[in-house]
């Protein structure tokens, strides 16, 4: 088996991305727009954030807690990146929303001075979760980092996502889960698995003859 590639989309946010994902992202994003401008001073370039939301019957309704690591200059202490970094983390949070200051972890194994690299090697096969919108979505384990296009590790996972939002976006499901199977050799996938989540009033049969005439699944 070459790899199982996974689609997903939902159209709960506007990005049609998984609330904890697009709250991760716009984190990382905004830290790095203000280091870019000097707004924030004495910070490194990696980072990572989690969050953690809050469901009812599927629906987010709270933040439980944040994480996020951050590199950071030997001479700041935690203390005062906490300080830094929590007027950022509370602009971006759902109107109305709160976390609890005590759940807001941030580098929480302690100081973190050497990033990169240089902190971490090994460039390849890294993040296949992060990737695939943390977990939400099930991964075949085909890593993207390292990997160019021809490899249905990358191009697979990246149709899979397009369909998946594409079905999405033209109201035939509300939420769906596209999975893509490739053996080598082979250049159609040899399986196409979709799931709906009871969303669409269309069988998934009848999707997934619609996904072989319209897409093309070749690497």
């Amino acid at each position: 088996d070459q790899g199982i590639m996974f689609g997903y989309a939902t159209d709960e946010t506007e990005a049609l991305m998984p609330l904890p994902i697009q709250l991760s992202h716009q984190l990382l994003r905004t830290i790095r727009n203000k280091r870019l401008k000097n707004e924030l001073i004495g910070l490194g370039p990696d980072a990572k954030s989690q969050f953690s939301i809050i469901y009812e019957e599927n629906k987010p309704v709270g933040i439980h807690s944040v994480v996020l690591s951050i590199q950071h200059l030997n001479s700041y202490e935690t203390k005062e990146i906490r300080r830094i970094i929590l007027p950022v983390i509370n602009d971006i949070l759902p109107k109305e929303w709160t976390c609890e200051e005590e759940n807001i972890y941030i580098n929480p194994t302690g100081k973190f001075e050497i990033g990169g690299p240089h902190g971490d090697a090994g460039l390849t096969g890294r993040k296949i979760v992060v990737d695939t919108y943390g977990g939400i979505c099930p991964h075949g384990g085909g890593a993207f980092s390292g990997k160019d296009p021809s490899k249905v590790d990358r191009s697979g996972a990246y149709a899979a996502r397009y369909i998946a939002k594409n079905l999405v976006a033209a109201g035939v499901a509300k939420k769906c889960t596209l999975q893509l199977a490739y053996v080598i050799g082979v250049a159609e996938p040899v399986s196409i698995y979709l799931d709906t989540h009871n969303t669409s009033v269309i069988d998934n049969t009848k999707i997934i003859d619609i996904i072989k005439k319209v897409f093309e699944l070749k690497p």
